[in-house]
């Protein structure tokens, strides 16, 4: 006997966010602060995203020739500039290819992202799991959700997927492409934090990739060998050293268990590096790990299809395209796929150069009242390892939240709001190197 959900009510929005990681929060404070009735939906007990799975990752890409990208990235991040002391910091990335990248203290981070969606008047619904997405033809018609009090029906004038993975959209009928051409993702990273290292010593040497100690390791069978070389960085704070290093191959961020899997033996791989340094690197020795991520960040699953796809070669071009709604520089960052075990920090461009990234990648064909944003953005391979930085995602997110103003206002179909007032007003609130202007 097949059972019957009970829906126990249903809410309705102008615009429903599902994802609170760096595009779905963007997108939900620029709907809300439009005016429009917003919803935040997120499965997990936390927002962030991929800040909240790799505590203090770095954000990068926010600065593509030193010039600041604007918009929501830019007054997310001042607000931790300015507090005394401040909590986050501007600087060089140690990997010159990246640019500037910002560090910060990750938990007035989050507080500030949850104090912004406060301020907008977002309504945020923690531990909701989208169930299943109804649809009538072209439109998405509602979205069946539950949490600890049952499950009720969410229905909006626009659905913005934001959840990375494309949930929303792929149920919706939105063709997709997982991995590469052979299906191959990009690794999962457990990143954590050592606490009272001495920085002289440690960074004494000024590498950056610490090949020699990790042969060793694996040598001795101390390392698994796949830490092929040991890549850590200053943290924020004196004696702070951030690990970026634990990276596993073959892990479907589609599939929770394969992400369990992935992570408890991440945690192991984790916990052998640290003993390991402390054993074997000067200036580990009275060091400790003071956090570990909870799960394996997810690096790539599915990218949508979009009314354009963006390819390596219009980023080679150094393409300004008439829709674009956010600079980059990035390099082509394409981590550990399949059993090759290896990645990629190679130039997108030429140094010195930058491109944007189109507002119509983040538009599906037929959907008439769907956008998405973030990681699951319309992209080939390898232009998707260049455009995914999570200040690339926060404007993403701003911007098909502007879109939906536009088309609720016009009482349109997404695919027909023009473009070009999408970008007039990511300009007007603080984008930079867009419409034709400079960074």
């Amino acid at each position: 006997m097949k059972m019957q959900l009970e829906i126990r009510e249903s809410l309705v929005w102008d615009v429903a966010v599902f994802g609170a990681g760096p595009a779905g929060i963007a997108a939900a404070c620029t709907a809300a602060r439009a005016g429009l009735r917003t919803l935040l939906v997120e499965p997990g007990s936390k927002i962030g995203g991929v800040m909240a799975v790799c505590p203090g990752m770095m954000l990068g890409a926010g600065y593509p020739l030193g010039k600041p990208i604007g918009g929501f990235f830019e007054e997310f991040v001042q607000r931790l500039y300015q507090m005394d002391p401040p909590r986050a910091v501007r600087r060089k990335c140690a990997i010159p290819e990246f640019g500037e990248e910002v560090i910060y203290d990750h938990e007035y981070a989050i507080t500030v992202l949850y104090q912004m969606l406060e301020e907008s008047g977002v309504e945020l619904r923690l531990e909701t799991l989208p169930l299943q997405v109804t649809a009538a033809g072209n439109e998405i018609t509602g979205v069946l959700a539950a949490d600890r009090s049952g499950v009720w029906q969410i229905r909006a004038g626009i659905y913005l997927d934001c959840t990375g993975n494309g949930d929303i959209a792929h149920q919706a009928g939105v063709p997709s492409q997982a991995g590469n051409e052979d299906g191959l993702m990009m690794g999962g990273t457990m990143t954590f934090f050592m606490e009272n290292a001495d920085w002289d010593r440690i960074f004494a040497d000024g590498e950056l990739y610490h090949n020699t100690y990790a042969q060793k390791g694996i040598a001795q069978g101390r390392l698994h060998p796949d830490i092929p070389e040991i890549y850590y960085l200053r943290g924020l704070r004196p004696g702070s050293v951030f690990f970026n290093t634990v990276t596993i191959a073959g892990v479907d961020g589609r599939d929770p268990q394969s992400v369990v899997r992935a992570s408890l033996e991440a945690r192991k791989r984790c916990l052998q590096l640290a003993d390991f340094c402390k054993s074997d690197i000067p200036g580990f020795e009275n060091a400790w790990i003071s956090s570990i991520g909870p799960l394996m960040g997810i690096r790539e699953t599915r990218k949508l299809e979009g009314m354009h796809r963006i390819t390596i070669e219009e980023i080679a071009a150094e393409t300004k395209f008439p829709d674009g709604i956010v600079a980059c520089d990035n390099p082509i960052d394409d981590v550990f796929r399949g059993e090759a075990r290896q990645y990629s920090n190679d130039r997108a461009l030429q140094e010195g150069a930058y491109y944007t990234i189109p507002f119509r990648c983040l538009v599906p064909r037929e959907v008439r009242n769907l956008m998405f944003a973030g990681r699951n953005i319309s992209a080939d391979t390898y232009a998707f390892a260049s455009v995914r930085g999570m200040p690339q995602c926060m404007l993403m997110g701003q911007s098909v939240a502007v879109a939906a103003k536009i088309a609720l206002d016009r009482e349109c179909d997404v695919q027909q709001v023009d473009p070009a007032q999408v970008v007039e007003k990511m300009l007007a609130q603080g984008v930079n190197g867009i419409g034709g202007r400079p960074l």
